[in-house]
């Protein structure tokens, strides 16, 4: 399989995968300021070539965007996708070895990503059976795995945790926690917007800039997106107006 290595001069012609009938859209343009400063980072991205549909984007642990800590020997893993008629083919493997070889090369002692066997992240038992390891778990249903190159990794990689006091902290009404970190989450929290203003619930959304906001702030181990109601999480990831609706009420419910 031909990768397609993704770099500030080459992004604007192969785009990032994701949203790409939304060019000019501003999911679109918030992603691809939010590439323009990561790539100074060290962040990579590669595309399946021959017109297979799958990619993979991952950084040096330090500038991750995901609420972990104790990474800073490592690569991180922020989004693994094969989709489609790709599925199947044995495309996972060649991306995640093409991270661990660049790790390799750039001296990370390892690398690792966070897993859910729900919504918008790689399912665990992707990265189970390549020697990625369990070392930290968050709700609802995160797990933090590693793969460490030569048996150790300085610092215990780790979720940042405070999830309840951060989303308390930013008090009452509908809160969305959002980056450009996806394109998608543009239009996630534009129906969050919509759907405060026909409830009459206050709004508020809280940007995170860098990947220090994303340790700091995020109520959940995701890190990149959330959204709160008085203080007590809903959700980690896109919601229609539907399911946002039904979301609060088991809220109210419990």
């Amino acid at each position: 399989m031909d990768l397609i290595t993704v770099t500030p001069d080459t992004v604007g012609k192969t785009g990032f995968f994701c949203k790409m009938s939304a060019r000019g859209k501003p999911g679109y343009d918030q992603k691809l300021d939010w590439l323009d400063a990561r790539f100074a980072e060290g962040l990579e991205m590669r595309l399946l070539g021959r017109g297979e549909r799958g990619f993979v984007e991952f950084i040096p642990g330090r500038y991750a965007w995901r609420a972990i800590e104790g990474v800073d020997d490592l690569m991180v893993i922020h989004c693994l996708w094969v989709v489609g008629r790709s599925k199947g083919k044995g495309y996972a493997r060649v991306l995640l070895d093409e991270v661990e070889a660049v790790a390799r090369a750039n001296g990370f002692r390892g690398v690792a990503a966070v897993t859910s066997g729900h919504h918008w992240l790689i399912e665990p038992g992707v990265l189970a059976h390549r020697g990625y390891e369990p070392v930290d778990t968050a709700p609802p249903s995160f797990e933090l795995r590693v793969k460490r190159f030569d048996g150790a990794v300085p610092e215990a990689p780790r979720f940042c945790g405070g999830w309840e006091a951060k989303a308390q902290a930013q008090g009452d009404g509908l809160v969305v926690f959002r980056s450009g970190q996806c394109p998608y989450l543009d239009d996630a929290a534009g129906h969050a917007r919509a759907f405060a203003a026909d409830r009459g619930l206050a709004f508020k959304e809280v940007w995170l800039t860098t990947a220090q906001d994303v340790r700091t702030l995020a109520p959940t181990a995701y890190g990149v997106f959330a959204i709160a109601l008085d203080g007590r999480l809903l959700s980690y990831h896109y919601l229609l107006p539907k399911e946002l609706s039904a979301a609060i009420a088991r809220q109210v419910a419990a």
